[in-house]
């Protein structure tokens, strides 16, 4: 991965380069990497969890994923490319500044950035916590040492063309490992099927064992992303044509749903089974009520896997969570360059030497967060949600809408996603457990209509 970097930092002859690839990047790389990026250490390690605690039915948090690049192939991209400075765009705020204007663009870069930089400590944790539950001796903060500096130093040499082809080796790494290593030997290490059957409650075998509630809360934290991340209008924009960017969304989507979200849920169930059967009983894991469930595929696998093959399912996993570290790191970088900074990125040494500065000084920031940080797939919604609770409603008024207001698109972006933060830092639960970010969408898209009426009366 830094032999990657290296390379492509040789590449790199402008800021332009650096963000976007020069706006020619090959489609199926594109959509490899979107998949990749989405679907990396929080999903992997998540979505183990998810499978030992709701069977294989957790998979249908990433036919939320599907669902929304589906929607944003077909809706987002053929819209976006309809916007006179397409292709001068380098980040999805600056879209905000077209549709509206520049105070509104300087807040959702803001919004963004925090977002995003939350997101890359959530890749780096995720990580770390696969490795210190694996490897004997190994505690978390040197692991997470070492991923974080491997993965924020090829970032920021290389830009976005490292982060691309890195995530596309990435990808092969983990869909091999989990394909060729980890369900196949650890099917056999449980007993197989009739062991599965005879261990777990039916329900962990079933595709209904969820609430609806799970499914409005994924939809509604996973689905808007598509529409607001950073990380994927950078891509869209490397594609360079409506096109290009729509065969790389489709790609995306089918990889998400079904290949990784029955790879990543059925890992999990074995786990539970290997749990039940006792096998963690020499690390002391014996009850279930007492089990940290996103710990349980690492410990399944470090028992099952010999040395060698360990190593390579090892990699595979964190290949997953360095291609999605390194693109939320280079969406922070353009969000607080471009957006905040508003430095000009244009074709000089200088603009490009900037760029790396502020991707490592960014890179080291998340790294610093990560050490504090606890849960791995709660920091990764919370971070999704603080972005799409701030952030959505005005991508849909801008884009499909009429019903411009700079006003209206500031104070929803202002109030939807405080609105949320307050939430989830006072513990409040709404009704049927729903998650805070529904309640920030509502009170975005409330005050967007409410401002939008006022300030059209005003003028009048």
């Amino acid at each position: 991965m830094l032999g990657i970097g290296i390379y492509f930092s040789k590449k790199n002859n402008s800021a332009d380069d650096y963000y976007v690839g020069g706006r020619t990047m090959n489609p199926t790389h594109i959509g490899l990497s979107v998949v990749a990026t989405d679907v990396g250490g929080g999903f992997s390690i998540g979505l183990g969890g998810l499978g030992f605690t709701m069977g294989i039915s957790g998979s249908w948090m990433l036919f939320t994923g599907l669902f929304g690049a589906w929607l944003a192939a077909v809706f987002l991209i053929p819209r976006l490319y309809q916007l006179k400075s397409i292709a001068t765009l380098t980040t999805f705020p600056q879209m905000f500044k077209e549709l509206f204007d520049a105070r509104t663009a300087m807040v959702a870069g803001i919004i963004s950035a925090i977002g995003y930089i939350g997101f890359t400590s959530s890749q780096l944790l995720a990580g770390a916590k696969l490795a210190s539950s694996t490897f004997t001796g190994l505690e978390m903060n040197h692991a997470l040492l070492i991923m974080g500096a491997i993965a924020v130093i090829y970032t920021a040499i290389g830009g976005i063309k490292a982060v691309i082809f890195t995530d596309t080796i990435q990808w092969i790494f983990l869909l091999s490992g989990l394909i060729f290593i980890g369900i196949p030997l650890g099917y056999m290490a449980i007993g197989g099927y009739e062991a599965i059957a005879s261990t777990l409650p039916p329900e962990l075998l079933s595709l209904t064992n969820l609430s609806w509630v799970d499914l409005v809360n994924w939809s509604f934290t996973i689905v808007p992303i598509w529409f607001v991340g950073m990380t994927l209008y950078q891509r869209i924009y490397a594609c360079g044509n409506v096109k290009n960017a729509k065969k790389a969304w489709y790609v995306a989507g089918l990889f998400e749903w079904p290949i990784m979200a029955f790879l990543g849920t059925i890992l999990g169930l074995f786990a539970r089974v290997a749990l039940e059967q006792g096998m963690f009983a020499e690390q002391g894991f014996t009850e279930l009520d007492s089990f940290d469930p996103e710990t349980g595929l690492p410990i399944f696998l470090s028992q099952i896997l010999p040395v060698g093959i360990m190593g390579l399912m090892m990699s595979a996993y964190f290949s997953a969570i360095l291609s999605t570290a390194d693109s939320c790191l280079m969406a922070a970088s353009g969000n607080v360059i471009s957006d905040i900074l508003k430095v000009e990125t244009g074709f000089m040494s200088k603009d490009l030497r900037r760029a790396q500065i502020a991707t490592f000084v960014l890179g080291v920031l998340a790294l610093v967060l990560a050490t504090v940080m606890t849960s791995v797939l709660e920091l990764m919604l919370y971070s999704y949600a603080f972005m799409v609770s701030g952030l959505f409603v005005p991508v849909i008024f801008g884009l499909f809408t009429k019903m411009h207001s700079s006003l209206a698109a500031f104070l929803s972006m202002l109030f939807g996603g405080t609105f949320t933060l307050v939430l989830m830092i006072m513990g409040h639960r709404l009704p049927f457990g729903l998650d805070p970010n529904i309640m920030g969408i509502s009170i975005s898209f409330v005050t967007y209509l409410i401002t939008y009426k006022i300030h059209k009366n005003a003028q009048y």
